[in-house]
């Protein structure tokens, strides 16, 4: 318990009274409507924010933290739509950035349903991979509590360099990092390039987050959680998701496992973007560790009962009556 205790305040004395960072993909979503419609049924789609990156910057800032998003977006009317609703939920994008070439801003299309829901993603020439070092230099770190890489930024040029600076700065300027493992197969040349790059950054940064499955891949096999254990020896925190089979928190010479609050899901997805932006925002605001993560289960199953991702991650009264009204299942 001392243990967490101290990373705990670690991670707040850190991120006190300083914003957070989230450096990755924001896009546009559509979702068919009624709930469980078809994608090839759809008479009628609704809007919503989406992205790894994006999302996570929303539920911090549901979360009342301050919070940055470093991105590219299109010049056009989807990249103007992402940036204009991140703004209206809070998240401070000066620090996006425009392309005027034929990169695009993500564009995806997601059936609300659990039964097999189909999601249809557009990232051709994708936008959010065009930031550079440059851009990175341009973050103020001395302003910069923590930053949360989202593993696709690392997945391209020269959006893979540009994370490298960051991590690189923020270990001169005192400042954490946060890595979301966020392995999409789509966005790599192959699983053993991920593999190579996401293992290094996971190396150099304070708190890997990622799920068994993730954990896996970079271990190069079925030793995943072998490896989060090594990883959390070498100082740092990680957290191993497990999706239904909850969380363990992992440090040098401790671990706790938290479980989730069961809910009706309406569809699979955000829930892993909802957990960290919440559980960051805890940390924040000087929640311990256990707790911060407990609110993140919360602020996932939340997330998942409803439709979209964005819209549909709770704010802190939500996560307060939720957790008041909803017992956390036992294992």
């Amino acid at each position: 318990m001392s243990d967490h205790s101290s990373m705990s305040d670690h991670f707040s004395s850190c991120m006190a009274g300083r914003a957070v960072l989230v450096v990755g993909r924001a896009g546009m979503d559509l979702y068919p409507v009624p709930d469980g419609t078809r994608i090839e049924d759809a008479e009628e789609l609704v809007t919503d924010v989406g992205g790894s990156a994006g999302n996570i910057a929303v539920a911090l800032a549901k979360q009342q933290s301050r919070v940055m998003l470093l991105a590219a977006l299109s010049d056009d009317g989807i990249g103007r739509f992402v940036a204009r609703k991140l703004a209206a939920y809070g998240v401070d994008t000066g620090l996006c950035q425009r392309t005027s070439g034929l990169e695009r801003t993500s564009l995806a299309v997601a059936e609300s349903t659990t039964d097999r829901p189909n999601v249809v993603i557009y990232r051709n020439d994708a936008a959010d991979l065009a930031i550079t070092a440059d851009h990175a230099d341009a973050v103020d770190l001395q302003a910069t509590g923590a930053i949360i890489i989202t593993g696709t930024a690392l997945s391209r040029e020269p959006s893979r360099t540009a994370c490298q600076r960051l991590l690189e700065r923020a270990k001169q300027a005192d400042c954490l990092v946060i890595l979301d493992l966020d392995y999409r197969p789509q966005a790599w040349q192959s699983a053993d390039e991920a593999r190579t790059i996401l293992l290094a950054a996971a190396r150099q940064v304070d708190m890997p987050v990622g799920n068994d499955e993730e954990f896996d891949l970079i271990a190069g096999g079925d030793g995943g959680h072998d490896l989060a254990v090594q990883l959390a020896g070498s100082g740092g925190l990680v957290l191993y998701k497990m999706g239904e089979g909850g969380c363990d928190i992992l440090q040098a010479s401790s671990s706790t496992h938290i479980g989730i609050f069961r809910v009706t899901p309406l569809k699979p997805f955000g829930s892993g973007d909802a957990f960290l932006g919440t559980l960051a925002a805890a940390l924040a605001a000087g929640v311990d560790i256990e707790a911060a993560v407990t609110r993140g289960a919360a602020a996932a199953a939340i997330t998942v009962s409803r439709r979209g991702c964005a819209s549909a991650i709770p704010d802190a009264g939500e996560i307060d009556m939720f957790m008041k009204t909803t017992p956390m299942a036992s294992h």
